[in-house]
């Protein structure tokens, strides 16, 4: 979860919730939270791989639901690459100091065949960038909180964009809204049920690493949305292109500002690269099960990868780019996401009301996943209030693709290729 999130929209966040953006982050940590238990319920459950897709097949027994949120997910992982492509770009490009038009595109289509690159070579190889990339990372998010504690209590916390009050009514969509946008940062706990089939004793550690991990982030977050708008006001932190450099330039003016964009780019790049191999290894899976056109599950006779699958997502990535803006992607990121948890939700419910269901060793009251989907639902609705439609009408328009496409891709997915697995 640490990483893209946190680095690249702690500004616009910070737009949108002014000097409450802790509250965004306090707000969107509960709302994942709750999610985030229905999902360390159903591990404990059904420790298998195929995550959203399975569960949803398996409670409300319709297929198509079950391949809708598939490639929901799969859609919203090339959404991610994307968002984080063009972070990527805009802190190359300001580091470089071009302004060339097109730079910051042809920069964000580079970056993202270079993890194509990655992805192609193994998944050993994925795993030492990412190993580093962490690293990193979180040792960039303690530089941050580090460097700049001393500034806490400058800043007027509860100050909303334009003197709206947080008790309002208004206050309060701008709050819900900021949430939406620093909900991408906890993208990735879902991921954790992909993974069932790999982890010893599942029941058990997968819900203690679940929640664990969203209690860490959520800490982090909060630490460092404080200090970022006590050291650069919540305004200028906005304008900024790269806001937690500029932290870091405000609050430690030793740090080379060179050392802090690597950091940028390396923990933006880490996300993308873990989305990059969940989304390769989905595309694979659903091929393989005829859900998908056969060739997209074939691998590299030497490289033992899903090479097809990786080409794919290398050419939605590249047009998805092209969408919006990285505000407006990782909202329609969080959309999607949304949809599927609220869809996880209502599954977990039907498991549990269904007479002799599995029981799991980790269990949660029927209220977690009915106010996990209910939030779920509200924040839907508060994003397509947003005067910018650009974020709801993508999602909305992948949605619709994959509904209408489901037929055809029916047709023409083909037998299940041979060759092995990756």
């Amino acid at each position: 979860m640490l990483g893209a999130g946190i680095y690249g929209l702690v500004g616009k966040a910070a737009g949108v919730a002014g000097g409450a953006l802790w509250l965004a982050f306090l707000t969107a940590s509960a709302a994942a939270l709750l999610t985030g238990l229905s999902y360390a319920s159903i591990a404990s459950r059904y420790p298998r791989a195929g995550g959203a897709a399975y569960v949803t097949g398996r409670a409300y027994r319709r297929p198509w639901l079950a391949h809708a949120v598939g490639l929901t997910v799969v859609c919203s992982g090339l959404l991610s690459i994307a968002t984080q492509s063009k972070v990527v770009a805009q802190n190359l490009s300001q580091l470089l100091g071009t302004a060339a038009p097109g730079t910051e595109t042809l920069l964000a289509a580079g970056f993202a065949l270079l993890l194509a690159g990655i992805v192609f070579r193994g998944v050993s190889e994925s795993f030492w960038v990412n190993a580093v990339c962490t690293v990193l990372e979180a040792g960039g998010l303690v530089l941050v909180v580090v460097a700049g504690a001393r500034f806490w209590g400058r800043a007027d916390l509860f100050e909303l964009p334009q003197s709206t009050a947080l008790a309002s009514g208004a206050g309060a969509l701008l709050l819900v809204q900021g949430a939406i946008l620093t909900f991408f940062s906890f993208i990735g706990f879902e991921d954790v049920l992909n993974v069932g089939e790999e982890a010893k004793d599942p029941q058990r550690t997968m819900p203690l690493a679940l929640i664990g991990a969203m209690l860490i982030a959520m800490v982090v977050y909060l630490a460092v949305s404080v200090t970022a708008v006590s050291v650069v006001p919540w305004r200028e932190l906005a304008a900024a292109p790269a806001p937690l450099r500029l932290v870091v330039e405000r609050a430690a003016p030793w740090f080379p500002a060179i050392g802090f964009t690597v950091i940028t780019i390396a923990s933006v790049a880490n996300t993308a690269l873990v989305n990059y191999v969940m989304a390769s290894r989905m595309i694979y899976g659903m091929a393989r099960q005829d859900l998908l056109p056969g060739p997209l599950g074939r691998v590299h006779g030497g490289r033992r990868t899903p090479h097809l699958a990786i080409l794919a997502i290398l050419a939605g990535v590249v047009a998805l780019q092209l969408a919006g803006e990285v505000e407006q992607l990782a909202g329609a990121t969080v959309l999607l996401l949304l949809a599927v948890f609220a869809v996880v939700n209502g599954a977990l419910i039907l498991l549990k009301r269904r007479e002799g269901a599995k029981p799991g060793c980790f269990d949660v009251p029927l209220a977690v996943p009915a106010g996990g989907a209910a939030v779920c639902l509200a924040m839907i609705t508060a994003q397509a209030m947003r005067e910018d439609p650009t974020a709801p009408a993508l999602a909305a328009g992948l949605i619709a693709a994959i509904l209408l496409l489901r037929p055809a891709m029916r047709r023409w997915a083909g037998k299940r290729p041979r060759g092995g697995n990756v």
